[in-house]
This record gives structure tokens, sequence and C-alpha cells, in this order.
């Protein structure tokens, strides 16, 4: 067999390929075995990657090809490895090639060419150069990417196909140059999974995370295409200084080493200052020591590859010792700037400004410098997000100028308040994709880190965002986020899985946005406080738990599926990067709506409660289960002790809190319909009469009704409509008190073809069974559709009109805005967001301006009630742009007085704490009164970057709901006749 790949940068595209075709090049073969040769003058990368192209063609071809030095020693088919400057490449390459001139001088960047017949000993080479060490070894690493290596296959397991002979065609290709210049990850939080898996597993003899693992890490960022490491730096993790190994490593593998916001001149506080023996680290009381300490590790790191973090805070993530205020913090913050640079310019480079610098302005640091700290202007400014994935600001017109320019620091990982999220992945890929592009788009392009705590489970979060950093053009597009997704996952697991596996995964992420397994106690952490009832609604909206329920049990039956298909080979890889995510996320869910279930249920007196609680415990076993396989039994123990179902020990991890059920003896069986929350005891009387929602003939509604044992018997049952026009999923049943047997669940619609008249009726549901009989009331309104012809819009259904945002009727855009669809966001799936790429506009809150000169949206909506609506419209809690905006918005109806609103929030106040747990912002908008009929909202952009997802208007019958509502469209080739 002969291989066959495809890349985005280069085509190694084999079909029917004599190995002496031009531009073919022949790896291995029955008749030939490729060489690799690299130059013992070079860095020691180039040694790295050529002995692991050596093995990575092994994992591929079971032929391992020898790596040499001694180009004299040389005969067949060579791979040539090195940077272009040397003598080895220029050998091969000329000094005057297309590759030379391309690359020389350039960051890394490479390219990749295959000459035939160079000497005479040598019948082809394929000249895999770079313009750095970096870049030679990114080549490398595509290559191995193309014959089927995945960047992630140690790191999961992902599987190498086999294939007997391996014959690649070349054309010349050059690299671009990276989008983002430094790019890579922050490992943070490590104490659950990283840390422990490499003292105890993976690095016994060190005990700690050292230079056998960062060589791993190493690695993969370098199959990945980045170039930086901020290092673990918890209590339980020696700093990186610690072990000389370390440093060794990061050199060897050209790996530039960062610090944290918090950890000035490559210090670890945590582990390094020693308040016992070396005072507090207050610059005001103990400087002579702060500075002794600084220069110190400025000393030790002089030659190495380094971005020195400047300023100061605390000794770990907290406020810079004695400081009173912002008005004495900005003269201090800056003078420790100032010395700072002075110690760098005295150990590194008399020119300060040649050394890379970062300022994070993180938490209070921000304030600091919106106050004036003074920042030279070749320091990198790196923007924080806020923790939960948005951007709190980025550059504004001024700061877009800086010769140090601006990068962003950004979580998919998270310890603090309102809630950690260190357990599973659940940074929506299109969230990650909208903020960092918006980023990029606004200068933020010379670094970029992503905190991935442990590494594991964030792989395909670290893989979106440094291919995103390395080529941002494909991902301007937000289309294209689900498409990167599919590509990953076929790239390890081939073409016939991925397309299932692609649906599992984003519809995984689109659940997490909703709200994080982590955060599914509506609990909250520093301080910590217990979990309660969540506040998804069981008795309207269909069930909204339910429906929740319902879509993880489908990813579950899916991955289940899929897993047990798979062959030996692809199943761990599977399992790290879809299965436990997805059976994780699911169980914890199940853990709390179970729990709910069996609270509301008890209180409902069904017998089904018990059963409840029992479902809930067993979805926290099955996480034990699920936890135990991954660190015991997976990919043979590799992965022991990597992964915590539990960081923290928060109360979310725990077994469910479950409820005192205390059931009344009944009589026998009852029911209750959507809508019907506690027990009632007119219930039990005979003929107790309940009402469904109404039912119209312009919105297909279907509600439910459930049939419950209330007592500990069998019991039959029957359900009788009073008139045809009524349809029931199920007429009759029995219950019994096996599990799963106590309660049946029965959809409601009307069948108005049936309803000859227009107007409302009334008919009946009569359920009877041992001697009991309870009525439900069912009323259908058949409505005129004269007056709806040509409407295309939204109408009432039973006192709301749900509408997404990005349905609007029309859109009208001005010079100095516009509206634009973010695809793949939001509860709805798609959000509307006012062009972040508009931030030169000046903005105006005058009303008959922004009327005259704003991008506008209008949504047509039609009501059968005259009321004084309230809408309610949700955004995503996304920060201001830069410091020269809010995040507002304008809304009218029927051009009546326009309303501006502002979802800023102010630092951890209780709003963004909610806002950042639910991924919504929500504002309440009063209206004037309006008359049943046709009526028009209109919705302006103000402030660039808002991303507006959903809007309900109360008319009086809303009801709480905390996932998105089904849109009340009408459609006039859709109406229910």
């Amino acid at each position: 067999m002969k291989i066959s790949c495809s890349f985005l940068l280069i085509s190694l595209v084999v079909s029917s390929l004599c190995a002496g075709q031009k531009n073919s090049f022949a790896i291995v073969t029955k008749q030939q075995k490729a060489t690799i040769v690299y130059s013992k003058q070079g860095k020691a990368l180039d040694s790295i990657a050529a002995y692991l192209l050596a093995e990575d063609i092994e994992r591929v071809t079971s032929h391992k090809p020898a790596v040499i030095t001694d180009i004299s020693k040389a005969r067949g088919n060579m791979i040539v490895i090195g940077t272009i400057g040397s003598a080895l490449v220029k050998k091969f390459a000329g000094s005057k090639s297309s590759l030379s001139k391309k690359l020389t001088g350039q960051w890394e960047r490479f390219g990749l060419r295959v000459v035939d017949k160079p000497t005479a000993a040598i019948s082809k080479a394929l000249i895999i150069a770079g313009s750095d060490a970096r870049g030679t070894a990114y080549g490398v690493f595509t290559l191995s990417e193309k014959l089927g290596v995945s960047p992630w296959y140690w790191w999961a397991d992902a599987p190498v196909k086999k294939q007997e002979e391996c014959i690649i065609s070349q054309e010349e290709f050059i690299s671009s140059p990276p989008g983002v210049k430094y790019r890579g990850i922050f490992i943070n939080d490590e104490d659950w999974g990283l840390q422990p898996w490499a003292a105890k597993t993976f690095e016994p003899g060190t005990g700690d995370i050292g230079p056998k693992t960062y060589a791993k890490i190493f690695e993969l960022l370098l199959r990945l295409k980045a170039n930086l490491i901020w290092p673990a730096m918890h209590p339980s993790t020696k700093a990186f200084f610690h072990y000389p190994g370390n440093i060794k490593t990061a050199e060897d593998y050209q790996v530039i080493i960062g610090s944290s916001h918090a950890e000035p001149m490559l210090r670890n506080n945590v582990d390094e200052w020693n308040v016992k023996t070396m005072g507090p680290f207050n610059y005001f009381t103990n400087k002579e020591r702060i500075f002794k300490y600084w220069e110190d590790r400025i000393k030790e790191s002089r030659g190495i590859n380094a971005i020195y973090t400047i300023g100061m805070r605390g000794v770990h993530d907290g406020q810079m010792e004695g400081i009173k205020d912002l008005k004495e913090a900005v003269p201090v913050v800056s003078k420790i700037i100032e010395e700072e640079r002075e110690m760098l310019a005295k150990y590194i480079n008399k020119d300060v400004t040649a050394i890379p610098q970062v300022l994070t302005p993180y938490k209070e640091v921000l304030d600091i410098y919106d106050n004036g700290l003074s920042v030279p202007n070749d320091v990198t400014l790196v923007w924080p997000d806020d923790n939960y994935g948005y951007i709190h600001r980025l550059n504004n017109e001024t700061e877009k100028q800086r010769k140090g320019g601006a990068g962003v620091y950004y979580h998919a990982s998270y310890w603090g308040r309102p809630h950690d999220y260190l357990w599973l992945p659940s940074t929506h890929p299109s969230l990650l994709r909208e903020e960092m592009m918006k980023a990029f788009e606004t200068g933020a392009d010379r670094l970029w880190v992503l905190n991935v705590g442990d590494i594991k489970p964030q792989e395909y979060n670290i893989q979106q965002f440094l291919d995103m950093a390395y080529n941002p053009a494909p991902f301007k597009d937000s289309r294209y986020s689900r498409q990167h997704m599919h590509s990953w996952l076929n790239s390890i697991f081939g073409k016939d899985k991925s397309g299932e596996m692609v649906d599992i995964l984003w519809q995984y992420y689109q659940l997490a946005f909703e709200r994080k397994p982590e955060f599914m106690g509506w609990s909250q952490t520093e301080p910590t406080t217990q979990t309660k009832y969540t506040a998804f609604n069981h008795f309207y909206y269909g069930d909204e738990a339910q429906k929740r329920i319902d879509q993880y049990n489908k990813l579950e039956t899916s991955v289940k599926k899929i897993y047990a298909q798979l062959n030996q080979q692809d199943a761990a890889a599977f399992y790290q990067l879809v299965y436990y995510p997805v059976v994780g996320a699911s169980f914890m869910n199940k853990k709390f709506l179970y729990r709910d279930k069996a609270y509301f249920y008890s209180r409902q007196n069904r017998l089904s409660a018990t059963d409840y609680a029992d479902m809930s415990k067993a979805a926290y076993d099955s996480i034990v289960k699920e936890t135990g396989y991954y660190n015991n039994q997976l990919a043979n123990g590799k992965w022991k002790n990597m992964m915590s179902m539990k960081p923290r020990e928060l109360p979310v991890y725990q077994p469910p809190a479950l409820p005192t059920i205390k059931l009344e003896e009944g009589i026998g069986w009852n029911i209750a319909p959507e809508g019907f929350v506690t027990k009632d005891s007119s219930l039990h009387g005979d003929a107790a009469l309940l009402s469904l929602p109404a039912f119209d003939n312009l919105n297909k509604q279907q509600y439910f009704i459930d049939v419950y044992l209330d007592k500990a018997q069998q019991q039959q049952w029957i359900a009788t409509p009073s008139h045809d026009w009524i349809r029931i999923s199920k007429n009759s049943g029995t219950l019994t008190v096996e599990k799963d047997q106590k309660q049946v669940r029965l959809w409601v619609d009307v069948d108005f073809r049936k309803l000859q008249e227009v107007g409302r009726t009334i008919g009946t549901i009569t359920f009877t069974g041992g001697g009991k009989q309870y009525v439900v009331n069912v009323q259908a309104e058949k409505r005129s559709t004269e007056a709806f012809a040509g409407f295309q819009g939204f109408i009432e259904n039973n006192g709301i009109v749900v509408i997404p945002a990005t349905g609007f009727t029309r859109k009208s855009d001005q010079h100095s805005s516009q509206w634009q669809t973010i695809n793949g966001l939001g509860y709805t799936g798609n959000v509307l967001q006012a062009s972040p790429l508009s931030v030169n506009k000046k903005v105006t809150t005058n009303t008959d301006s922004i009327k005259q000169s704003n991008a506008l949206v209008e949504y047509d909506f039609h009501t059968f009630n005259a009321a004084t609506p309230v809408v309610s419209v949700f955004a995503l809690p996304s920060h201001p742009i830069n410091n020269n905006y809010r995040v507002r918005y304008a809304v009218t109806v029927d051009d009546g007085p326009l309303q501006l609103i502002d979802i800023k929030t102010a630092g951890r106040s209780e709003e963004w704490k909610q806002n950042v747990l639910r991924n919504r912002a929500e504002r309440k908008i009063q209206l004037p009164f309006l008359p049943a009929g046709k009526h028009t909202l209109k919705i302006y952009a103000v402030d660039p970057g808002v991303m507006l997802d959903e809007i309900r208007i109360d008319i009086g019958g809303l009801k709480k709901a905390y996932s998105t509502l089904p849109p009340t469209t009408f459609l006039n080739n859709h109406i229910n006749p």
C-alpha cells in the first residue's frame, strides 16, 4: 500500500506514484529505504527532530530509517534536515535557491523541496529546511503528520495507520509566517492530574513534573507549531528552575520559557519565596531582598530563550502586598517596572528593548493600568479574559500602535470564583474562535497563551487554539469552527467515523455552553456553598430537565455504539478524546437532574421518586467507575493518577445530596399535566378538573400528561378524549411497581383539520382506572389566517413571543456599523454580533443619531392579546472591546421611545458571576401598551462586539425557563389548517 495524505499547508499526495517521477520521493519501499541526515553543527533540536521523524516513519511502515550526520556515508534517498543557512542544506538546496531567498532572516518558517540526483551517491533528496531551528522542526513534524502521525499520538494515544510503502509527491513549498509570534500553553492547577501522574507514574525518579515530562510536553508543542510554555507553578510542583534538566530540555527543544501574570522575572513565588526565611513579599518593607531574588533568577536565565513577565502582584495570584489604593499603586508599580528593566539591561542586554517582556493586566492590574500605569512601549500587553472565556478588553487605537504589540491570556480551565472548571473540557470552540479572532483582528497578535490546566483532557481546545495562532486565516469565517473539529477527528479516526463523532462532540460543547458540568450543582466557591436544585424547569416547556437528560442519553448511546465498534488501535484515543468527556458530563448532569426529579416528584407523591433518587446515585457511581478505568486500565495504565473526578473536593463532585422522600399512602394512581407543579389534595377527588395550556392552529403545540402510581400496586388506566380532534400518544396502559413502570408520559396535540369553525373549542380527556377518574380540560383555538397574508415573522404562543436574535425580518447596516451572524455560538446555535471591526467609529448615545446612522435589525411579531409586555433580551456576557466603549444596544417597538441598554458588568459582581455561570446576560425592557396585532421590534447596534442570542416578549404567559425556548415562528406555508 502507498500513503495518500493532504493538508492545508502542503500536499503530499500519492496516486499510483512511481518513485522515479519528478517531485516524488520514496521514503520506504521494498527496493528503497531513505536515510535521514542532519548536521552536528546545528542546534540540538535538529537531532531531536531527526530521530523523532525516524520513529514516526517506523510507526507508519515498521521500518526505522537510519539517522546519520556524515554525508559521505549517504546512499540512495536522503531526507535532509537543517536550517537554511547551514552548510548541509546549502550543499543540497544551493545558497541562491528559492528556499534560501524566501527563508533567510524569517521567523519560524520552513520549506520542502525534492532534488533529483544531488550527488553521484544520492538518488534523491527531500530537503526540510527551516529559517531557524523551530522552523525546521515544524517542517519535520508537518511531514510526520501527513504520513499519519498525529501530534497527539502519545498524549492521547492517537492511532497510526500502518502502511507497507511510503512514497510522497512534493512540489516546492514555503510556509507562511505564523499569525501570532509567540504561541503556547500555561500548565496550571496541576495538583490533581499532571503532577501526581508525573510524580507517581511517568517520572517517579524525579517525583515531580521534571525534564522527562517536559520533554514530552515540548515535543507536543512543537508538533502543534507552538513555541512557548508558562510552566506549572502550583504548590504541588517544584519551580521549573529547581531542576536543571528542565532548563536544558527547554533549550534542546528551543521552547521559550515565560512565567504567569503573577510571576515576575521567571520566578515561581509559591515555591521559591519562603516567608519564614525571606520575610514578607512586600516591596515597601522588603525591597532589597525581593530585588536580590529577582536578580538571581535573571543571572541564572542568561542565554536561554525567555520572555520576562514584569510588574508585581502578590505571592500567588493575589494583589500586591502593602498597596492601599489605586492612587498609590500606579506610581509604585511604574517604579517597579523601571527597576526590573534596569536589572534586565544590566544582566541580559544593555538594549532592554531587545529583551521580550510582557505585562498581563490581570484582575486588579487592569485597574492599575487603566488608571495611568506607565508601561514602556516595547513591552507586550497581554490582555486576559475574565477566566470564563470573555476577554476583558483589547487594544484601543493608541495601544494598537505600540511597538511591543499585544497578546491574550485565555482560560480553558480555571480555579476560582464563582466556580472552578478543572475536570472536563467545556470551552465552546465557537466562543474560543470568536474571542481569539476578535483579538487578532484588533491587533493582539504578538503572544497567545492558553491556560490548559493539566493538558488532559483539553486536547481539542489546545489543538484549536494553537492552530488559530499559527494560521488564523481560515478561522475568520465562523463556519470554519465545526469544519476544523471535523478535520481534526478525521485526521485521527478516519472519515468513516469522524462525521458521527463531530456531531457528538459539537453537541457536547453546546450542552456545556448552556451549563458546564462543573456548574450543575448551582453551587459556588470562594466561599464554597453547598449544591442546590437546578434552574431547569421540570413542568413547563415540555420538561426542560428531561429534554436535557434525553440529549445526554442520545450522546451516551452514540459514543457507546461507536466505542463498541472500534478496533483496539483506535479505542484508547476515542475514550480520551470523546467517550470520557461525553459520558462524564452526562452522568454529572443526570446526577443532579435525577436528584431534582426525586425531590419534585416526591412532592407530587409519585412512587417513582425513589427510582430517580437511585438513578442519581447510579450516575455518580458511573463517574467513579469511568474515572477508575481512565486511571487504571486505559492504555494499560499509562494514565494512572492523571484523571481526578473531584478537583478540590468541591460539593458538586460529591455523591448527590438526595432529598428525604416520605411518600403518603395514595389512592393508587394519579396524573400530572404539563404545568402542574406540586401535590394537590383536589386531585384525590373523583372528577378533579385540570387543564393543559391552550392549543392553536398557528403554533404546533404539544403538551405532556404524566400518569403515575402513588401506591405500591399494579394499576390499569384508560384515557378517553371527548372529541376526535384531541390526539394522545397512548390511550391505555398498566403501571406496575417495577422500575421504569411506575409512570408513563403521554403527549397530547390537536388535529385542527377536524375543527371546521374559527374560534375556541373546549374538550376533555378523561382518565379512569381502579374506580377513580380525572378530567383534563383541553382548549383549542382555531384562528383565521386572513390577517397573516404575506406575514413572515413571529407570533404569540400562550402569552409569549420567542425570537432567535439571528431570525430578523429585515436588516439595515450603516457605514459606521453592522450586524453579523456568528455561526455555532449561543444557546440558539447562532448569535447576532455588532461587528467588532467597527472599533474606529465614534459611539453616540443620542437617540436621534442612533436611529439615523446605526445598524438596525427588525423583527415583525403578532400578538393576539393587548398588553404592556416585557422584552427579555439575552446576550453573551462579553466585555467592552476596549476602554472607549461599553456593551450597549438600543431597543424600540413600533418606533416608540428608544431605550439604551447596557450589559457591562463591574468587577466580580454577583451579576457577572451568574452571567458567566450560564453564559448569558439578560436585560428586561418594559414596553408601552401594545394593542393586539402586528408590531415591529427594532434593535440598533451601539457598541461594537455586542452578541445577541435570544429575545422573549412576555405578554403575560412567560414561565421560568433556563434553556432557550422554541421560536414562535410564523410561516404561511406551515399553517396547521
